[in-house]
């Protein structure tokens, strides 16, 4: 797998308003982030994301019935937006915006996201064969 995704992400950074992005797993570790993002930041906001999903998974009856299924979380600030999806088994995609970001871009641009991800993410690492002779 390739261990360095930022590449990925910044692609979510080119809908306007978009700000920063960060990929991170079930529980919480930081797997990926946009380039520009601090690292620091980057590890808080995917520990605090990893409770914002699990918090919404849980309210799935309250939306007529238990058997519902997470699909985003979506939190509105004075400043701006988070959005968080699922980008596959154990993964999440978070993307920040500012208020006035076209919220049908940036999340048709996360579902591409996620597609390209997902290939990524399940890629078996290459053998090097020469090193076996």
């Amino acid at each position: 797998m390739n261990n360095d995704l930022s590449w990925m992400l910044d692609s979510a950074l080119e809908i306007p308003g978009a700000l920063h992005a960060v990929l991170i797993s079930a529980d919480g570790l930081l797997m990926a982030r946009t380039k520009d993002f601090d690292k620091d930041d980057a590890d808080r906001v995917a520990a605090g994301m990893s409770g914002v999903q699990s918090l919404s998974r849980s309210l799935a009856f309250f939306c007529n019935g238990s058997n519902q299924q997470w699909r985003q979380t979506l939190v509105e600030f004075d400043g701006g937006w988070v959005f968080l999806i699922s980008a596959g088994e154990g993964a999440y995609l978070g993307v920040s915006a500012s208020p006035d970001v076209d919220m049908a871009d940036i999340t048709f641009r996360m579902q591409q996201l996620v597609g390209q991800l997902g290939k990524a993410l399940m890629t078996p690492p290459r053998e090097n064969i020469g090193a076996r002779r």
